[in-house]
């Protein structure tokens, strides 16, 4: 029977790290040198299960959680240490693609914590590291180089936008790196997108008072030119909310919405009496909702001088704009943040500020990474 590998705590969380990143398995294994995929398979099972302190437990050892190794005797106990500490050099000395830098700050960690043992001398001499690598590195310790300030950068970025981002999106706020560099970087550091799209089942609609006059052209040349409408649900409060919102499909602002809790006439009639000086021929497109198809709402929407459009039934894509819309504002607000329940306020600040943001600060591609805001003042 072959001897068994331990394996550091850290390579054990660093693949891990790389698991979650989506790099492939087989590759997590020659980095890092980890002889049998079932070994990954294990931890990831811990790390998901929320046992991380079984990580850190010897070969053949298990204990209870929150509670650390037992040793029959202090002298195993320093055998153990002593193993870990020269496994954890040994290993981190053969990561390729880590870097130096890396393997040298552990050392200088190392030296600190062992120090007061053992003179530094011996502490190289048994780990097999040069002594003038140990003083290059601790004093190189405290220098950041470029590679690590442009690295925090980006990671800033993500994290102002909430990882809301792809990769080409944070490239768009960097000039002179790469889109590659970006994404390598932020997979290195599992910093890319978290958004989760949710899709929501569409039901039946009543018969159409209006045809499909936008028909999927979703261009436009001049602002207030075509218009798009709709609402979604807001399943996140002390009680069902809704969002009715209209978009301008020049640069894809919102420049109406309300907040209810009803879903009536009223409601959709209220975010339609925002908008105001309004040129002749623009044109609204909806679905065909009841709401859309009262007799109330027709009538508003031709004293407002509007062309009114409706999606062939059981269409949504006829009216992508606004679904997608709604999609983002709930996937990089409540799925993203993991919010499921909360108070109705709370659910009403959440969407005002990501409309908010949306307008003003989140670029969009098509706007040549513009957000809609800037870019129709950049226009005008």
């Amino acid at each position: 029977m072959g001897r068994r590998v331990s394996y550091p705590a850290e390579v054990k969380i660093k693949a891990i790290e790389m698991r979650l990143a989506g790099i492939p398995v087989k590759e997590i294994l020659e980095e890092l040198k980890i002889k049998n995929k079932s070994q990954l398979m294990i931890w990831m099972r811990w790390y998901k299960a929320g046992e991380t302190q079984r990580l850190h437990q010897p070969v053949g050892k298990q204990y209870s959680y929150g509670k650390g190794p037992e040793y029959d005797s202090e002298e195993a106990r320093l055998q153990a240490e002593n193993l870990y500490l020269k496994q954890q050099i040994e290993v981190l000395k053969k990561y390729g693609r880590i870097g130096e830098e890396v393997v040298g700050l552990v050392f200088v960690d190392l030296v600190e914590r062992l120090k007061g043992f053992m003179s530094i001398q011996s502490i190289c001499v048994h780990m097999g590291v040069a002594r003038a690598s140990y003083y290059r590195w601790r004093k190189n310790t405290g220098n950041t180089s470029k590679k690590a300030e442009r690295d925090q950068a980006i990671g800033e970025a993500c994290a102002t936008h909430k990882y809301r981002y792809g990769y080409r999106k944070i490239a768009a706020l960097f000039s002179g790196i790469s889109e590659k560099t970006i994404q390598k970087v932020m997979q290195k550091y599992n910093w890319s997108c978290r958004v989760k799209v949710k899709k929501r089942k569409r039901t039946g609609q009543p018969s159409k008072v209006a045809d499909n006059t936008l028909n999927r052209d979703f261009n436009a040349t001049a602002p207030l030119q075509k218009l798009v409408t709709d609402i979604t649900y807001l399943p996140f409060g002390q009680s069902m909310l809704y969002l009715s919102s209209i978009m301008d499909l020049y640069n894809g602002e919102i420049i109406a919405y309300t907040i209810g809790s009803t879903q009536d006439t009223e409601f959709v009639l209220e975010t339609l009496d925002q908008l105001k000086q309004l040129p002749k021929g623009v044109i609204l497109h909806s679905d065909q909702g009841s709401v859309y198809t009262s007799y109330d709402y027709q009538k508003e929407v031709k004293e407002k001088g509007i062309t009114m459009s409706m999606s062939r039934k059981g269409t949504p894509a006829d009216n992508s704009p606004i679904e997608t819309f709604h999609s983002s504002l709930k996937s990089e607000t409540f799925y993203l943040d993991d919010i499921h329940s909360t108070t109705n306020a709370c659910v009403i600040r959440i969407v005002e500020e990501y409309i908010n943001y949306y307008n003003n600060t989140r670029i969009q591609t098509k706007l040549n990474n513009l957000s809609p805001v800037k870019y129709r003042q950049q226009v005008a």
